[in-house]
């Protein structure tokens, strides 16, 4: 989905081991002036986000933008919601599967592309425990092999 000049700002990389990713959109975002600086300085945070609805639209809740350190008192509050931006029928699209049983948006990346800050949301469903010692195992056991196979070719 991204392309190659892109330059990627924060991952949130531990949603990847609590849920598993049905569908993948990217959304732009509103937001404020010292806001952007802050993320093109790598100042954010989405370790404990999400996205969620109000009025027919997408927010993006508990994201941390760290204030920008040369604003004034003209600065943004670090936890505000933001507007995302997606178009309307990825809007329903969203809010129809949300509404379901145990699917959430959950945020990826934020990056900037042609100037432009966006952030990349799936639709996810939370891994249950069993899942997730499995994947551990399954990671354990592929990390063994590797060494093995290592050791042989010498």
């Amino acid at each position: 989905m991204r392309e190659q000049g892109e330059k990627i700002v924060c991952r949130n990389r531990e949603a990847s081991r609590h849920y598993e990713f049905e569908d993948r959109f990217e959304a732009g975002m509103v937001l404020l002036g010292t806001e952007v600086k802050s993320l093109r300085a790598g100042r954010i945070q989405l370790k404990d986000s999400y996205c969620d609805f109000k009025n027919g639209e997408l927010f993006l809740i508990s994201a941390h933008i760290s204030p920008y350190e040369m604003g004034t008192f003209f600065n943004h509050p670090p936890e505000r919601p933001r507007k995302l931006l997606l178009k309307k029928q990825e809007l329903k699209k969203l809010y129809g599967r949300v509404a379901e049983r145990g699917f959430t948006i959950v945020p990826l990346t934020v990056y900037f592309k042609n100037g432009l800050a966006k952030l990349e949301i799936a639709l996810a469903r939370g891994k249950k425990t069993y899942d997730r010692r499995e994947e551990i195992k399954m990671r354990d056991l592929n990390r063994e092999l590797q060494r093995e196979a290592k050791h042989r070719k010498r």
